[in-house]
């Protein structure tokens, strides 16, 4: 529904939203927006997009849009939109509509870091998913102020609040229930900036000159561990990333945990600027999603590709270099938990051979180069994409060609340069002075600079292109022995990918198998199984089952529910590892030495 009405509004100097939590069990955001000093007619639009690369079109969660000018007189306002996600508020005969105030609700009950959730016990928000903004004012500066916020409950935010610093805070607006009131420079801003408020815990402290607050959520049974100790683990990656990168480029960071029945479906990670959050079903998880998306702070939130710059929130933004954005990030991921003492060198190796399992497995290597599996992120919310001979992923090929790249450096240097001065380069002469870098060109020339030698070849083969990479080859310097072996394990017979709503679905299924004997069908979205809810892929649950075992899958086809049962076979598969040689030399071990603990000679 859409009303408009006329009346008086007060002034203000500054964009300001006002965020009611007055109902949360109807998981309902109430917002009233007052923009100031329009001249003419107004624009304003929700975008269509935040965070994860994909269209998610928040507006369909949106309603009972209304508006009203002050000062206008006359036939009225009026409100018309312009397309799904954008309206335009005008006066007729009116040369100025003075302050205008915009007011709807908008439902939101999805866990996890990507989007935003109101329950009876805590609100999570990513602001873009919930506050309009002015297309030509995202410049100004803006108030938000949340309004009946249940007793007791706190709030964190990386943002200063009215007040002062930005931290978990409350206070009493002029009706009496509880407010809290942050201040952000501009729309951009903002919306890098999540905010929790609720029941939660928090541990502060300080490393390298700069405060960090952990806001952690645990649901029962989740937790292995003390808070304390999940907290000194987050200490040792956090200080070898700051020494890493010389530095933090900020002087407070906030990482929001929420451990618990996540798996694969809501949980994962989401950078920002000065924060982080992450959803996951395990402390261990959530350490090693910690570690890459702590490394964002510097690659992708500073050291940005071109392409990325502005940000558009009204239609996809494509680029080339996400497997650097995203993938080398999953390098450095690797890396810090290894080199700060949270992963042995074993489980470094099976990682890095696991990577190359994954890459090996999916077909679709052949024909997809790294670089356009990037420019296709936006394609990733269709389950078929996802297929293996469809796709490839840019977190995985990325990762390997940082490990790559890093070898490549290290072998070409003797061992006195290595990706880690790339990094630090391109922070450098890109971050810190206000620039962007050109897509892969723009790495390309970094790792030349600092290694002295043409990177062309490697680039041509294994980011543009889609040249079998020879593991063995590339991890020989480093005194290490790649091996194959063709493990027999259980074939599912069909692959699933996230579908809306924290589900999976059914994206392919291979012809002839047992999935498709069965009557499992492209499309299906998956339930349970063996009368389990589904917490994580089940693909990946169904391999760890015996070949011979029955299993049951409930799905929803057309609106209907219905049992599959699948007799499960056996497949084969590649498998790598990777180990040390008992040969190495002693040039070799140097290198080994300089990727396991991040140093040079």
């Amino acid at each position: 529904m859409v009303c408009v009405t006329l009346g008086a509004a007060p002034a203000s100097a500054k964009i300001h939203y006002r965020v009611s939590l007055a109902q949360p069990e109807q998981h309902v955001f109430h917002v009233q927006m007052t923009v100031p000093d329009v001249r003419g007619s107004l624009t304003v639009a929700l975008p269509a997009w935040n965070a994860l690369y994909q269209i998610r079109d928040f507006s369909y969660r949106l309603r009972d849009l209304r508006a009203r000018a002050g000062g206008a007189t006359g036939d009225g306002v009026g409100l018309d939109p312009l397309d799904k996600q954008t309206w335009k508020i005008t006066a007729p005969g009116l040369h100025s509509l003075g302050t205008v105030e915009i007011s709807y609700a908008i439902y939101w009950d999805e866990p996890g870091p990507f989007s935003s959730d109101l329950d009876a016990n805590h609100a999570f928000v990513n602001f873009a998913d919930v506050l309009l903004y002015v297309p030509d004012r995202r410049n100004e500066e803006s108030f938000v102020e949340f309004t009946n916020v249940p007793a007791g409950w706190n709030s964190a935010v990386e943002l200063p609040s009215q007040g002062g610093a930005g931290a978990s805070q409350g206070g009493e607006n002029a009706a009496g229930s509880a407010s809290v009131t942050y201040f952000a420079p501009n729309y951009d801003t903002l919306v890098d900036s999540p905010v929790r408020i609720g029941n939660f815990g928090e541990s502060d402290f300080t490393e390298s000159g700069a405060k960090f607050r952990v806001i952690l959520i645990e649901a029962v049974g989740a937790n292995s561990g003390s808070a304390d100790d999940f907290v000194a683990r987050l200490k040792k990656l956090v200080a070898y990333e700051l020494s890493l990168m010389k530095g933090p480029p900020f002087t407070e960071y906030t990482f929001f945990f929420e451990i618990g029945p996540y798996g694969g479906v809501g949980g994962g990670g989401m950078e920002h600027a000065n924060c982080t959050a992450i959803a996951a079903s395990s402390e261990a998880e959530a350490i090693a999603v910690a570690a890459h998306e702590f490394f964002h702070a510097w690659n992708v939130k500073r050291i940005r590709p071109k392409k990325l710059e502005p940000v558009d929130y009204s239609k996809e933004q494509y680029t080339r270099a996400l497997w650097f954005a995203e993938g080398v990030t999953s390098t450095y991921g690797s890396y810090t938990l290894v080199r700060s003492g949270l992963a042995t060198q074993a489980q470094f190796y099976d990682d890095l051979a696991s990577q190359f399992s994954q890459l090996d497995s999916e077909p679709a290597r052949l024909v997809q180069s790294v670089e356009e599996s990037s420019l296709d992120a936006w394609l990733e919310g269709y389950p078929l994409y996802r297929a293996p001979d469809r796709s490839i992923s840019y977190y995985n090929k990325g990762q390997i060609v940082g490990h790559l790249l890093d070898l490549k450096i290290r072998d070409l240097t003797d061992n006195h340069k290595s990706l880690d001065d790339v990094m630090r380069l391109m922070f450098t002469e890109y971050a810190q002075k206000g620039r962007y870098y050109d897509e892969s060109e723009g790495v390309r020339a970094a790792v030349e600079q600092v290694a002295g030698h043409s990177f062309k070849e490697f680039f041509a083969d294994y980011v543009s292109g889609t040249k079998e990479i020879p593991y063995q080859e590339f991890l020989s310097v480093a005194g290490l022995e790649v091996h194959e072996e063709q493990s027999q394990n259980v074939d599912p017979g069909f692959y699933a990918a996230p579908a809306p709503g924290s589900r999976w679905q059914v994206a392919e299924i291979e012809p002839a198998s047992a999935a498709a004997m069965a009557g499992l069908q492209t499309g299906d979205e998956l339930v349970k199984l063996d009368g389990q809810e589904l917490q994580s892929n089940p693909v990946r649950e169904l391999r760890r089952r015996k070949a011979g075992d029955r299993v049951i899958l409930e799905v929803k086809r057309e609106g209907e529910t219905r049992n599959v049962q699948i007799d499960l076979t056996s497949g084969s598969q590649k498998k790598y590892t990777v180990s040390e040689s008992a040969s190495a030399n002693a040039r070799q071990k140097r290198i080994l030495a300089g990727l396991l603990h991040g140093t040079t000679d």
